[in-house]
């Protein structure tokens, strides 16, 4: 009844601001006019049914072979390659891009592929794309380089990276010229650094942000209006818990940002693997003794703990009900944007109370 109440009143003063997002391009972006804000962070449709799990696992094992096998022929870390694979997804979903054929996601516009000058845009002749500058390869050993083919693309993409070396920064230096975009790079060498630690490609499990026995209470208040600091749209899911109450990782991921934000008071942000940022605000402290900025973390590691930390400089804490706001940002390659949590917070709990119940 208690954190009812608090959340009640908590709303009822529009008190949890937006601006308790990452000190990156999000954070910045919240400066722009509400009307900006608005149409810059539409929200996103609820998360899909779930799929088949033996299905999921059957596909997983499928492209890690793939993986495997280029990473034998080429010297690239079978990570690397996951990690390219699994950006370009996120790519394709946030540009609504069609997804090539295959279970690869690696994409290669027929002029790159092929060659500029190449009058044949479906040209699969491995000496005229190299005639005509095209970066196509054959992976495959059937002799034609098919921007269809899964292992033609993984070997193509292999290459490209390795012309200047196999060391970390000789990869680094060739995913900049491939991409162009720093963004970019940063987001392949986390994923990398995540599918490296653990050794799988099977990593999108998720589970609540608190532990399910705790006392909590939760509805949606994204796109709710805000006013503290100027006006501006809500980012954000508000978790009315109380004081010392524990955060927990929701997701595979690696922390991008831990420390204060005048509105977010203690915040840590979490990079996942769908190239998602989870926005963790308002803590009363840190779980030093187990993670720090640049740690890779997994679902249900405590984090921190539930606080009213924020709205001023370092250490200012009570100008609000405890609680922990919490918030999605999805990387378009550009910027971040920020979507609707709830309905995948309810999911996960949902989730995580099914897996509790077969134990």
């Amino acid at each position: 009844m208690l954190v009812a109440a608090l959340s009640g009143l908590l709303l009822a003063c529009g008190v949890c601001s937006p601006f308790c997002t990452q000190a990156t391009a999000a954070e910045a972006d919240l400066q722009a006019p509400a009307s900006k804000q608005a149409k810059a962070k539409a929200p996103t449709p609820a998360p899909a049914k779930p799929k088949d799990p033996s299905g999921i696992k059957a596909v997983f094992a499928e492209r890690k072979d793939l993986f495997d096998k280029v990473s034998a022929l080429t010297g690239l870390p079978w990570y690397y390659l996951a990690a390219i694979d699994q950006y370009e997804r996120t790519i394709n979903l946030a540009k609504k891009r069609p997804a090539p054929e295959g279970i690869v996601a690696i994409y290669f516009t027929e002029l790159r592929w092929c060659g500029m000058m190449n009058p044949d845009h479906e040209d699969q002749n491995i000496q005229s794309i190299a005639l005509f500058g095209g970066i196509g390869r054959d992976g495959s050993g059937d002799g034609l380089a098919d921007r269809s083919n899964d292992l033609d693309r993984l070997y193509t993409m292999a290459m490209y990276l390795l012309k200047r070396g196999s060391a970390e920064e000789d990869l680094r230096i060739g995913l900049w010229e491939y991409y162009q975009n720093t963004r970019s790079v940063e987001r392949i060498q986390e994923f990398a650094q995540i599918y490296a630690k653990f050794d799988t490609l099977d990593l999108h499990e998720h589970c609540f942000v608190m532990p399910l026995t705790s006392d909590y209470t939760y509805r949606s208040t994204w796109g709710a209006s805000r006013g503290w600091g100027g006006y501006r749209i809500h980012e954000g899911t508000d978790l009315f818990a109380s004081h010392g109450i524990p955060v927990r990782s929701a997701t595979y991921g690696i922390i991008e940002v831990m420390g204060w934000n005048p509105y977010g008071g203690w915040r840590v942000g979490i990079r996942d693997l769908n190239n998602v940022y989870h926005y963790y605000a308002h803590l009363s402290g840190f779980n030093k003794k187990e993670v720090k900025q640049g740690d890779i973390v997994k679902p249900g590691q405590v984090i921190g703990w539930v606080g009213s930390s924020g709205y001023g400089k370092p250490g200012t804490s009570g100008k609000f009900p405890p609680h922990l706001h919490y918030g999605l940002y999805r990387d378009n390659g550009l910027t971040d944007w920020s979507f609707d949590p709830y309905p995948h917070l309810r999911k996960w709990e949902r989730e995580e109370r099914m897996r509790r119940s077969k134990k």
